[in-house]
């Protein structure tokens, strides 16, 4: 496997700009994912470093070198695309062999290496099907089998599970999981959904209108996002942000939180950044609010409880105060109901505070 680094790669289309600036360097064996709405630039990164697309400035460097203007095929990457791209003609078994074929690869090896892809993928028994004959989830293990095959230096996914239901992702999100603990490979692997990024990435990029906006680990970038757009995009439900002005009286700086009627302590990170008078959004997730005992202390708010949604193992409570719904993420058996007001206890050791003007975090 391989250390990846992309070096300042920007991308313009005329005078469309799509990349801004992209900095990111990943570990042989880490499994990045490039994470952003629809149009924030991760597929067309994704294309740069598989060499389908050229970009405007800086470098793509694979194991220390530059691989920039090199062709696809020189670059020792595998590439999963989201439409299978099989051929309907072949069986499953010339599907994986094929690109070895092309290689000149003997037939006994070949065969070789196929089975042992197919037993890793526990795809044997569908080798001398076609593409037509096979689920949706068995084809994209198909692809897979076709990238695995070739053992290149890089694997690069491009939203391989977006024609999957619901049920198929899930499993097949643990299968790439498993797959790449098995075989320690670097991973890309572009996708718009947040939940896969968490728990797939060893480091997550986050993307927006060509521009990253946070890279870390899944534990960063959900306790510590850098700023609005990572805090409300990931995670689900999403951060709630609390309009809030910092006031000062004898005990120092608080929040005095608009239209909640109630004045909170700063939290501790953020202390030392605030000056009286300051506009910031309090940042807390769902998890990070709970019902309140009788002898809470004053770092608590009186909410109205409107809607309330059980899942199982939670219970997801929209709560409002004033024009502002919050969300928490509550245990199952949580003695509440839609109609009354209940005080809620705020963890205060991990909210985050952002500029309210920016939006980034202080």
């Amino acid at each position: 496997m391989a250390n990846l680094a992309i070096n300042h790669v920007s991308k313009s289309f005329g005078a469309v700009s799509v990349l801004k600036d992209i900095d990111i360097s990943i570990n042989d064996g880490e499994f990045l994912v490039l994470v952003g709405p629809s149009g924030c630039g991760k597929s067309t990164l994704l294309s740069i470093i598989a060499g389908l697309d050229d970009h405007t400035s800086g470098t793509i460097t694979i194991d220390g070198a530059a691989v920039d203007g090199l062709e696809p095929k020189e670059r020792d990457i595998a590439m999963v695309f989201q439409s299978y791209a099989l051929y309907p003609a072949m069986s499953v078994e010339q599907n994986i062999g094929f690109s070895l074929e092309m290689s000149k690869m003997p037939k006994a090896q070949r065969l070789e290496r196929v089975g042992k892809v197919a037993e890793l993928l526990q795809i044997t028994h569908l080798l001398k099907r076609k593409p037509g004959q096979l689920s949706g989830g068995q084809r994209q293990r198909v692809a897979m089998g076709r990238a695995l095959v070739r053992e290149p230096k890089i694997f690069l996914f491009d939203e391989p599970l977006s024609n999957l239901d619901a049920k198929l992702r899930v499993e097949m999100r643990t299968e790439i999981k498993k797959l790449h603990q098995r075989l320690g490979a670097t991973i890309v692997y572009v996708t718009h959904d947040q939940i896969e990024a968490m728990t797939m990435a060893t480091r997550i990029a986050v993307m927006k209108d060509g521009i990253l906006q946070q890279f870390g680990t899944p534990e960063d970038i959900y306790d510590r996002p850098a700023n609005v757009f990572v805090a409300t995009f990931m995670g689900s439900p999403p951060m709630n942000l609390l309009p809030a002005t910092v006031v000062s009286n004898g005990n120092g700086h608080h929040l005095s939180l608009r239209g909640a009627d109630a004045v909170l302590p700063v939290p501790s990170s953020s202390a030392g950044s605030l000056t009286e008078g300051r506009e910031v959004l309090l940042g807390l997730r769902p998890e990070w609010l709970s019902l309140a005992p009788p002898d809470a202390d004053k770092s608590t708010l009186n909410l109205h409880v409107e809607v309330i949604e059980p899942t199982g193992p939670d219970v997801f409570a929209a709560l409002r105060a004033g024009e502002r719904e919050i969300m928490a993420r509550l245990p199952t058996g949580t003695p509440i109901a839609p109609g009354q007001k209940a005080s809620f206890a705020i963890d205060l050791s991990k909210a985050i505070l952002f500029d309210a003007a920016s939006g980034a975090a202080l």
